[in-house]
Protein backbone atom coordinates (compact mmCIF):
# COMPACT_ATOMS: atom_id res chain seq x y z
CA UNK A 1 0.00 0.00 0.00
CA UNK A 2 1.85 2.97 -1.52
CA UNK A 3 1.07 7.04 -0.41
CA UNK A 4 -0.98 7.35 -4.16
CA UNK A 5 -3.27 4.46 -3.14
CA UNK A 6 -3.51 5.55 0.25
CA UNK A 7 -4.02 8.96 -0.57
CA UNK A 8 -6.56 7.54 -3.09
CA UNK A 9 -8.49 5.34 0.23
CA UNK A 10 -8.48 8.59 2.17
CA UNK A 11 -11.07 9.97 -0.64
CA UNK A 12 -12.91 7.49 -0.83
CA UNK A 13 -13.18 7.85 3.57
CA UNK A 14 -13.27 11.92 2.76
CA UNK A 15 -16.61 11.51 0.57
CA UNK A 16 -19.23 10.93 3.14
CA UNK A 17 -17.55 12.86 5.55
CA UNK A 18 -18.13 15.59 3.10
CA UNK A 19 -21.77 14.67 2.42
CA UNK A 20 -22.21 14.57 6.26
CA UNK A 21 -21.60 17.71 6.81
CA UNK A 22 -22.69 19.23 3.67
CA UNK A 23 -26.29 18.25 4.11
CA UNK A 24 -26.23 19.76 8.20
CA UNK A 25 -27.92 23.66 7.58
CA UNK A 26 -25.35 25.03 9.68
CA UNK A 27 -22.56 27.30 8.69
CA UNK A 28 -19.45 25.84 10.20
CA UNK A 29 -20.05 22.53 9.23
CA UNK A 30 -20.69 24.02 5.43
CA UNK A 31 -16.85 25.38 5.71
CA UNK A 32 -15.94 22.09 6.82
CA UNK A 33 -17.58 20.37 3.82
CA UNK A 34 -15.99 22.48 1.57
CA UNK A 35 -12.69 21.88 2.99
CA UNK A 36 -12.75 18.53 3.02
CA UNK A 37 -13.91 18.97 -0.48
CA UNK A 38 -11.21 20.67 -1.34
CA UNK A 39 -8.48 18.23 0.61
CA UNK A 40 -10.10 15.02 -1.63
CA UNK A 41 -10.19 16.70 -4.47
CA UNK A 42 -6.51 18.23 -3.95
CA UNK A 43 -5.64 14.22 -3.40
CA UNK A 44 -6.62 13.23 -6.58
CA UNK A 45 -4.02 15.88 -8.36
CA UNK A 46 -1.66 14.88 -5.92
CA UNK A 47 -1.73 11.17 -6.06
CA UNK A 48 -1.85 11.03 -9.78
CA UNK A 49 1.61 13.10 -9.54
CA UNK A 50 2.66 11.00 -6.82
CA UNK A 51 2.65 7.74 -8.91
CA UNK A 52 3.67 9.37 -12.32
CA UNK A 53 6.80 10.85 -10.30
CA UNK A 54 7.97 7.21 -8.66
CA UNK A 55 6.76 4.94 -11.27
CA UNK A 56 4.62 3.52 -8.49
CA UNK A 57 1.70 3.57 -10.67
CA UNK A 58 -0.39 -0.11 -9.69
CA UNK A 59 -3.71 -1.69 -11.03
CA UNK A 60 -4.97 -1.14 -7.59
CA UNK A 61 -4.19 2.55 -8.43
CA UNK A 62 -5.56 2.49 -12.00
CA UNK A 63 -8.78 0.82 -10.90
CA UNK A 64 -9.56 2.42 -7.61
CA UNK A 65 -8.53 6.54 -8.49
CA UNK A 66 -11.36 7.02 -10.84
CA UNK A 67 -13.83 5.01 -8.49
CA UNK A 68 -12.42 7.39 -5.85
CA UNK A 69 -13.45 10.43 -7.59
CA UNK A 70 -16.92 9.49 -8.99
CA UNK A 71 -17.46 8.58 -5.14
CA UNK A 72 -16.96 11.76 -4.39
CA UNK A 73 -18.12 13.67 -7.37
CA UNK A 74 -21.36 12.01 -7.09
CA UNK A 75 -22.27 12.57 -3.73
CA UNK A 76 -21.72 15.94 -3.83
CA UNK A 77 -23.55 16.29 -7.01
CA UNK A 78 -26.64 14.32 -4.95
CA UNK A 79 -25.71 16.82 -2.22
CA UNK A 80 -26.51 20.00 -4.69
CA UNK A 81 -29.99 18.00 -5.90
CA UNK A 82 -30.75 17.93 -2.14
CA UNK A 83 -30.03 21.43 -1.58
CA UNK A 84 -31.46 22.19 -4.94
CA UNK A 85 -28.89 23.68 -6.58
CA UNK A 86 -28.85 20.99 -9.32
CA UNK A 87 -31.25 19.55 -11.63
CA UNK A 88 -31.93 16.07 -10.49
CA UNK A 89 -32.48 15.09 -13.96
CA UNK A 90 -28.49 15.94 -14.92
CA UNK A 91 -27.02 14.24 -12.10
CA UNK A 92 -29.01 11.61 -12.78
CA UNK A 93 -27.34 11.29 -16.18
CA UNK A 94 -23.77 12.42 -14.64
CA UNK A 95 -23.97 9.32 -11.82
CA UNK A 96 -25.78 6.70 -13.89
CA UNK A 97 -22.99 7.00 -16.51
CA UNK A 98 -19.93 6.75 -13.92
CA UNK A 99 -21.23 3.86 -12.23
CA UNK A 100 -22.18 2.25 -15.58
CA UNK A 101 -19.23 2.72 -16.42
CA UNK A 102 -17.31 1.93 -13.35
CA UNK A 103 -19.13 -1.64 -13.18
CA UNK A 104 -17.75 -2.53 -16.79
CA UNK A 105 -14.55 -1.33 -15.55
CA UNK A 106 -15.62 -3.81 -12.53
CA UNK A 107 -16.14 -6.73 -14.82
CA UNK A 108 -12.77 -5.95 -16.98
CA UNK A 109 -10.96 -5.72 -13.88
CA UNK A 110 -12.16 -9.10 -12.96
CA UNK A 111 -11.15 -10.69 -15.74
CA UNK A 112 -7.92 -9.12 -15.38
CA UNK A 113 -8.42 -6.63 -17.98
CA UNK A 114 -7.29 -2.65 -16.36
CA UNK A 115 -9.19 -0.20 -18.63
CA UNK A 116 -7.14 3.55 -18.50
CA UNK A 117 -9.02 6.29 -17.85
CA UNK A 118 -8.39 8.82 -20.86
CA UNK A 119 -7.21 12.47 -21.06
CA UNK A 120 -11.20 13.22 -21.66
CA UNK A 121 -12.30 11.31 -18.65
CA UNK A 122 -9.52 13.30 -16.82
CA UNK A 123 -10.89 16.49 -18.10
CA UNK A 124 -14.62 15.92 -17.68
CA UNK A 125 -13.63 14.73 -13.64
CA UNK A 126 -11.21 17.87 -13.59
CA UNK A 127 -14.62 20.35 -14.85
CA UNK A 128 -16.96 18.21 -12.21
CA UNK A 129 -14.54 18.90 -9.02
CA UNK A 130 -14.54 22.63 -10.21
CA UNK A 131 -18.00 23.53 -10.60
CA UNK A 132 -18.47 21.71 -7.57
CA UNK A 133 -16.60 23.89 -5.90
CA UNK A 134 -17.74 27.09 -7.36
CA UNK A 135 -20.83 26.39 -6.31
CA UNK A 136 -19.97 25.19 -2.64
CA UNK A 137 -17.96 28.76 -2.35
CA UNK A 138 -21.50 30.06 -3.48
CA UNK A 139 -23.34 28.81 -0.75
CA UNK A 140 -20.99 29.30 1.57
CA UNK A 141 -20.87 33.09 1.28
CA UNK A 142 -24.45 33.33 0.96
CA UNK A 143 -24.82 31.87 4.41
CA UNK A 144 -22.31 33.88 5.22
CA UNK A 145 -22.61 37.46 4.03
CA UNK A 146 -26.81 37.58 3.64
CA UNK A 147 -27.09 37.37 7.21
CA UNK A 148 -24.71 39.98 7.53
CA UNK A 149 -26.81 42.50 5.72
CA UNK A 150 -25.35 41.96 2.34
CA UNK A 151 -28.22 41.81 0.12
CA UNK A 152 -26.30 41.46 -3.21
CA UNK A 153 -28.53 40.34 -6.35
CA UNK A 154 -25.98 37.45 -6.98
CA UNK A 155 -27.77 35.54 -4.29
CA UNK A 156 -31.42 36.21 -5.24
CA UNK A 157 -30.98 36.26 -8.93
CA UNK A 158 -32.49 33.50 -11.10
CA UNK A 159 -30.05 34.33 -13.64
CA UNK A 160 -27.00 32.47 -10.94
CA UNK A 161 -29.14 29.54 -11.00
CA UNK A 162 -29.50 29.64 -14.84
CA UNK A 163 -25.99 29.90 -14.43
CA UNK A 164 -25.39 27.22 -12.08
CA UNK A 165 -27.72 24.92 -14.86
CA UNK A 166 -25.05 25.66 -17.78
CA UNK A 167 -22.02 24.92 -16.05
CA UNK A 168 -23.49 21.44 -14.96
CA UNK A 169 -24.78 20.56 -18.74
CA UNK A 170 -21.52 21.22 -19.77
CA UNK A 171 -20.36 18.11 -16.92
CA UNK A 172 -23.39 16.32 -18.16
CA UNK A 173 -22.22 17.09 -22.09
CA UNK A 174 -18.73 15.69 -21.46
CA UNK A 175 -19.18 12.54 -19.05
CA UNK A 176 -22.12 11.42 -22.02
CA UNK A 177 -19.29 12.31 -24.30
CA UNK A 178 -16.36 10.68 -22.35
CA UNK A 179 -18.85 7.71 -21.59
CA UNK A 180 -19.40 7.08 -25.52
CA UNK A 181 -15.45 6.80 -25.99
CA UNK A 182 -15.08 4.75 -23.46
CA UNK A 183 -17.35 2.28 -25.26
CA UNK A 184 -16.20 2.91 -28.65
CA UNK A 185 -12.19 2.33 -27.63
CA UNK A 186 -13.01 -0.21 -25.47
CA UNK A 187 -15.88 -2.43 -27.70
CA UNK A 188 -14.17 -4.96 -28.35
CA UNK A 189 -12.61 -5.67 -25.32
CA UNK A 190 -15.78 -4.95 -23.40
CA UNK A 191 -17.55 -7.92 -25.93
CA UNK A 192 -15.01 -10.60 -24.30
CA UNK A 193 -15.49 -9.59 -21.41
CA UNK A 194 -19.23 -10.14 -21.00
CA UNK A 195 -19.65 -13.16 -23.04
Amino acid sequence: MNLPNKLTLSRIILSPIFMALFLIDNLYTRYLALLVFSLAALTDVYDGYLARKTGVITNFGKFMDPLADKLLTSMAFISLVALGYAKAWMIIVIVGREFFITGLRSIAAYKGIVIFPSILAQVKTASQMLVIFIILVFINLKMTLLPAGYNWTIFTSPKTMRLFDGMILVCVILTVATGIDYLVKNGAILKGVLR
